[in-house]
């Protein structure tokens, strides 16, 4: 005599799967684009070496110049230049390979095809650069600090904000520059304008205290300028309310342009 089986209906019913949430599926994305990054000798070597050395040049430029007579130290110019470079180099030259690379790859227009949303794609993409650029920012500033005999910031949040605007600020114009990228090969010179001008223009080897006054009144509205302001000024103090109001308009101006120029004229699918 065969006993009778019954099943539930509910027990062989097939469990969903979870749903996918903004933060998941940009982790995801960044998890991969950091094992690509792993991989890139290359593009490793300009972001994580090429700062930490540009800024003995820095020092060594520092004994040219008068800096006691604009109120600075070798060190209040070393330590904001430092972080200018790797904002640079980490973030946004990076960065601009990667969003150029993807493109060519038809990786970001499969990526559209899914769940992911435009925004996600493009910040899970940068995240990876933007928690590197992060983290050898901090490295740097502590290492500044205790070679150059730095004391504490006087007005930490400034130099905070300043670098978090920085690292904002330069991915969303690696997305513009990436728009006008039209290889892999080319990413590595279409960058170098905006890199140049940053470095000889935002107060990096040179303070703009020590440029003429109208040449420096031009220099303060480059992008990365506030960023250097408001580093430099977080660390000396002598940076009054206006002119750090002054600094962080400038930057978020710069970064609402870059923003809008994302939406406007960035590229999904490869450039022929």
């Amino acid at each position: 005599m065969s006993a009778t089986t019954t099943h539930d209906p509910a027990a062989t019913r097939a469990v969903p799967a979870p749903a996918s949430t903004p933060r998941t599926r940009m982790t995801a994305l960044a998890r991969a684009e950091l094992t690509l990054l792993g991989r890139n000798k290359g593009t490793l070597f300009a972001a994580l070496f090429v700062p930490l050395v540009l800024p003995f040049s820095v020092r060594s430029a520092a004994k040219e110049m008068d800096l006691a007579g604009a109120g600075l130290t070798t060190g209040t110019l070393v330590l904001p230049a430092a972080i200018g470079f790797s904002l640079l180099f980490a973030v946004y030259s990076a960065l601009v390979g990667v969003f150029v690379v993807r493109r060519e790859e038809l990786v970001l227009k499969r990526l559209r095809t899914g769940e992911l949303r435009d925004v996600e794609i493009l910040a899970g993409s940068a995240t990876p650069a933007l928690l590197s650029g992060l983290v050898q920012c901090l490295l740097l500033a502590v290492g500044c600090a205790a070679l150059l005999d730095l004391s504490a910031p006087s007005a930490v949040h400034l130099s905070v904000l300043g670098l978090l605007l920085g690292l904002v600020m330069c991915a969303a114009l690696a997305a513009v520059t990436a728009s006008f990228t039209k290889t892999g090969e080319s990413a590595q010179v279409t960058p170098l304008p905006f890199m140049f001008v940053s470095m000889l223009g935002s107060g990096m080897f040179v303070p703009l205290e020590l440029l003429p006054d109208r040449l420096a009144s031009i220099c303060e509205l480059l992008p990365l300028t506030p960023v250097i302001t408001l580093v430099r000024g977080g660390w000396t103090g002598d940076l009054s309310g206006a002119e750090a109001m002054g600094a962080v308009v400038t930057a978020v101006a710069w970064t609402v342009v870059a923003v809008f120029a994302v939406r406007r004229w960035f590229r999904w699918e490869p450039r022929h």
